[in-house]
């Protein structure tokens, strides 16, 4: 791709650094912002380095937030007997966006994957030990959600972390996984199928 302008292209190679956003997008965009007032780039600009050099992580679930803890777990009106283990920050935006859970959350930052080279002490795994361990310091957790993908590499995580909690006595639980709504049968792959049946439910027609 040929530009009329080095700073274009510096532009363009910056901007196409970002997930999903190829070159072409990225000199729509770049075109896009030259055509607007320098006021609007210099607020982009300053919008995106106070991002980056002030976000902070909340110290107690590792979820991203403007104080050292989160607004979920600094709230009166969040349930602190249940915790939602998810392996990443999308992942709390996702359940949130449900308005069906009122609880904690714990960000793990990934899942165990041996072939990415990534190990139980590589992750938030052991600051959810503690949390729950800190019952008997007046917590009162009763139990853990374990919400973390339909992969091998999130089984093996939340295999790992279901032994890890056994000796405390919480529950331990997983999200349902199954055929989505309006889903057929025939085009559903044979494991989340075979899953749906292992966590089928009664049914009643009253």
């Amino acid at each position: 791709m040929n530009f009329p302008s080095k700073l274009i292209e510096n532009a363009v190679n910056e901007i196409s650094k970002l997930p999903g956003i190829g070159k072409k997008t990225a000199l729509r965009l770049a075109l896009h912002l030259l055509k607007q007032k320098e006021s609007f780039t210099e607020e982009l600009s300053s919008a995106l380095l106070a991002l980056r050099k002030e976000v902070k992580y909340c110290s107690t679930c590792f979820n991203i937030s403007d104080q050292e803890i989160c607004s979920v777990c600094s709230s009166p009106r969040r349930d602190k007997s249940i915790i939602c283990v998810i392996e990443d920050i999308p992942d709390v935006l996702a359940i949130e966006n449900t308005s069906q859970y009122n609880g904690l959350y714990h960000v793990l930052g990934g899942v165990i994957s041996p072939i990415q080279g990534i190990g139980p002490d590589d992750l938030k795994i052991e600051a959810l030990i503690q949390r729950v361990s800190s019952n008997d310091q007046g917590s009162k957790i009763e139990e853990v959600i374990l919400a973390l993908p339909a992969t091998m590499e999130g089984d093996t995580t939340s295999f790992f972390i279901t032994r890890r909690l056994k000796e405390f006595g919480v529950k331990v639980s997983t999200i349902a996984r199954g055929i989505p709504i309006g889903g057929e049968l025939e085009y559903t792959d044979e494991i989340t199928l075979g899953r749906s049946i292992l966590t089928r439910v009664n049914y009643s027609a009253d």
